[in-house]
């Protein structure tokens, strides 16, 4: 049967006055952020020596970020011609989809910029107030400031969609994926490249700080603690902030699209409706976050954020009540989707209103459950970090295996929650393939009404981290201050990991729904070119172009980690023969009255982590034009189902692996097995070091990979069809475009590959490990000589 494409829908009347309405949330969520940013800085800034520490900080992460963005934009400016040349209805819609690229690239950045530049002006108020006001006022000061990054993620991504949907109507889907692919693609950068500068200068100062010369791990004798302070920010902060803002834009442009087609013209304002709940029941769980009389910090920001999840899954089904229509007959705009008549489905039945409702539920309740599931693989309350405290006694290597045991099993039952997620909401399609698919995308925006809060959550652990180190710096904090600090980074810590979890089942349902707008278009492509007794869905597993397919999906995913993981070891490489190289020769540096070159490390990461930025994009982005162009479509399908399963378990093995690992130090140094000092302490540091790529930079930057890929593919698949199975298809020049996007992956990785490590580097100095300094003991104190200007 030939498909019939749906008809046009628009935005106007009562829609309109919705869309507008959730322009104007986004505006409130931008005030609130301002609002939130502005308590923040009238907050006292401690002592003279705090300001210095703070302003080498900021000015690190400062340059660092504006050389990143110098080294972006040529990327930026290559995509957003190639944009306008891929295939879209009509001229204006093509130049826009790139125009609106440079909006989604821009708002990543920005909120990653300003989300780092004031995470490192809160950090010496956090420690300032801990040392001054006590626990609580410090606490507020941290998570204010994750709510302004929250507030402006939520803020910007809603901004962006509405007005998108407001100026190009029926349109909007093709336009939002320019802007998704320069939000994905950008988070995509500022997370590897950050993850590279943040686990470079933290490995190379754990081990030759902590190890070899066992001082404390923000002491100012390492000359390696400027960068890693600079790293928490460009790492964490600006990392994490632009990664879920590509996840909410990429989100809402997968259920766009697909909700267009389901339900005409609902699907194209209600998908913004829900994420605009989650703006304003942001703004209740940043009220909500109020410490209790002698409760643990976890404990309230973990109950902020159930109370206003709570809160957005009562109000979103009530609005979806309120909004949609309880027969499929009421919609307007609606018919059946080429996805149902192309691949034999039949026509959508049941209660729109009561699927939307209980698909974004699933989403919100995944989040709640992915919380729980990190927490109990990470936090260290429970047994399995626990355990690999434990091995601790025993040496590295176990501490190693029980850490990577923790990372496979958690792997494991994570997928099958966020598998369950997206089969349940595929299954409330009853038979209707597009329902079904544009549930599983409004699931990720239930996901979404958590954003705000996760954001928030997130943030808090560089600030606290950061507080942490600039009191030990400084030394000017009493041991009642420093206690409230280490606690206050202990629940930190455990945020950032339960966060990465959000993050990567967000990523994971983003992908699925944009694997489904994949499909969707495939076979709309093939409704104008291929003969009507042609028009067969064909993408059979047990084909062997498709399982061909599979595994070059999976394959990049393995390569992509490997790169990461191994730019980290070069450059923690040559921050260890520097940060060597100046405890052998400045004079008087373990007794505090030598200075350490501190711009030296953040020179050394910072050169060396956007040197590496190059050749994991180009992995992204030519991977699925060289399956696509040289395969088919069949076959990238394949690609990128095999990419989004392996992904899934890549990504929750490295990241709460890692996080096991960083949380078993934690349990030692906290007095467990010996306490600081002890062997077992020397053997979780060396397991945080391994752990530090796995968590902070291959993981979590494969969150961006899938959704770069399967927008990419996305992008490309009318050209794909046009030239491998069109009347006018040229299968050499396909072929050809298959083969030299293949060339260049080869190319990247070779050159990769021969960039020289650090040992033998001319200017990395002598190979062989000075012994450590006699002064050096567990004991030791702070130098006397207080760290004014680093």
């Amino acid at each position: 049967m030939r498909a019939v494409h749906p008809a046009v829908v628009e935005v106007s009347g009562g829609n309109l006055v919705w869309v507008l309405l959730v322009l104007l949330i986004s505006c409130g969520a931008l005030a609130m952020a301002w609002m939130f940013r502005q308590e923040v800085l009238r907050a006292p800034e401690g002592t003279e020596n705090m300001r210095a520490i703070a302003q080498a900080v900021q000015e690190g992460a400062n340059a660092y970020l504006q050389r990143q963005f110098r080294t972006l934009a040529v990327f930026a400016a290559i995509a957003f011609v190639l944009l306008l040349f891929l295939p879209a209805d009509d001229t204006v819609v093509r130049i826009f989809r790139s125009v609106f690229f440079l909006v989604g690239a821009g708002f990543s950045a920005a909120i990653g910029y300003l989300g780092m530049s004031l995470a490192v002006r809160a950090n010496l108020r956090v420690a300032a107030a801990a040392q001054d006001e006590g626990r609580d006022p410090a606490m507020h000061i941290g998570f204010r400031t994750g709510a302004f990054v929250g507030m402006g993620t939520v803020g910007l991504g809603l901004l962006g969609a509405s007005l998108v949907v407001l100026l190009f109507q029926d349109s909007a889907p093709d336009v939002l994926e320019g802007f998704g692919f320069g939000a994905a693609l950008l988070a995509m950068f500022m997370r590897v490249g950050g993850g590279i500068f943040t686990k470079a200068a933290d490995v190379g100062a754990d081990l030759v700080g902590k190890v070899e010369n066992n001082i404390p791990e923000d002491d100012p004798r390492n000359a390696a603690t400027i960068a890693d302070n600079v790293g928490d920010n460009v790492g964490d902060c600006a990392g994490m902030a632009a990664d879920l803002f590509e996840s909410y834009a990429v989100t809402l442009v997968a259920a766009l699209i697909l909700g267009s087609q389901a339900f005409g013209n609902a699907g194209l304002v209600y998908p913004l409706l829900i994420p605009g709940i989650g703006a304003l029941t942001a703004v209740a769980g940043v009220y909500l976050c109020k410490p209790r009389a002698g409760e643990n910090g976890l404990t309230t920001i973990n109950r902020a954020f159930y109370l206003s999840a709570g809160i957005a899954a009562i109000a979103s089904v009530a609005l979806s009540f309120l909004y949609l229509p309880t027969t499929f007959a009421e919609l307007d705009g609606a018919e059946t989707s080429p996805l149902d008549l192309l691949a034999g489905f039949s026509a959508p039945t049941g209660n729109p209103a009561l699927i939307a409702s209980v698909a974004v539920l699933i989403g919100i309740v995944l989040a709640a459950v992915i919380l729980a599931l990190t927490g109990y693989f990470t936090g260290t309350d429970f047994k399995p970090v626990k355990d690999v405290g434990r091995t601790s006694i025993t040496g590295p290597a176990t501490v190693i295996l029980s850490g990577l045991s923790v990372g496979f099993e958690s792997a494991v039952y994570t997928t099958l929650v966020i598998g369950a997620a997206v089969y349940g909401a595929f299954l409330l399609g009853g038979g209707s393939l597009s329902i079904a698919l544009f549930a599983v995308a409004l699931a990720g925006c239930g996901l979404l009404t958590t954003v705000g809060v996760i954001v928030a959550m997130d943030t808090f652990g560089p600030v606290s981290d950061n507080a942490q180190g600039i009191a030990e710096m400084s030394g000017d904090v009493s041991p009642e201050g420093a206690q409230i600090l280490t606690e206050l980074d202990a629940v930190g810590n455990t945020t950032k990991a339960i966060t990465k979890g959000i993050a990567i089942a967000t990523a994971v349902l983003a992908a699925s729904a944009l694997f489904g707008s994949y499909i969707g278009t495939v076979l709309e492509s093939l409704a104008d070119i291929v003969p009507a007794e042609d028009d067969v869905l064909t993408f059979f597993v047990f084909s062997p172009d498709v399982l061909v397919g599979m595994l070059l999906g999976v394959s990049v995913v393995f390569l992509f980690s490997g790169l990461a993981i191994n730019a980290v070891g070069r450059a923690a490489g040559a921050v260890v023969m520097e940060v060597r190289r100046q405890f052998r020769e400045i004079p008087g540096i373990m007794e505090g009255t030598g200075r350490p070159e501190y711009g030296r490390v953040v020179d050394i990461v910072t050169r060396d982590s956007l040197r590496e930025l190059a050749t994991p994009g180009i992995l992204a982005i030519l991977a699925p034009i060289a399956v696509g162009f040289g395969l088919g479509v069949g076959p990238l399908a394949g690609f990128l189902a095999g990419a989004i399963a392996s992904g899934t378990l890549m990504a929750v093995f490295l990241a709460n692996a890692g996080g096991a690992w960083d949380n078993a130090k934690k349990l030692v140094e906290d007095g467990h097995h010996g306490g600081k000092g002890s062997p077992a302490h020397e053997a979780t540091i060396i397991g945080d070091t391994v752990g530090d790529p796995f968590k902070d930079t291959a993981g979590p930057a494969i969150n961006p990979l899938l959704k770069v890929m399967n927008l990419v593919s996305l992008l490309i698949v009318g050209a794909v069809v046009s030239l491998t199975l069109g009347e006018d298809a040229n299968r050499g020049a396909s072929i050809a475009i298959g083969v030299l996007a293949a060339a260049g992956i080869v190319v990247a990785v070779v050159l990769s590959k021969r960039r020289s490590t650090v040992i033998g580097d001319d200017d990395a100095g002598p190979t062989t490990p000075p012994p450590p300094p006699p002064a050096a003991s567990s004991g030791d104190p702070s130098p006397t000589q207080p760290l004014s200007t680093p």
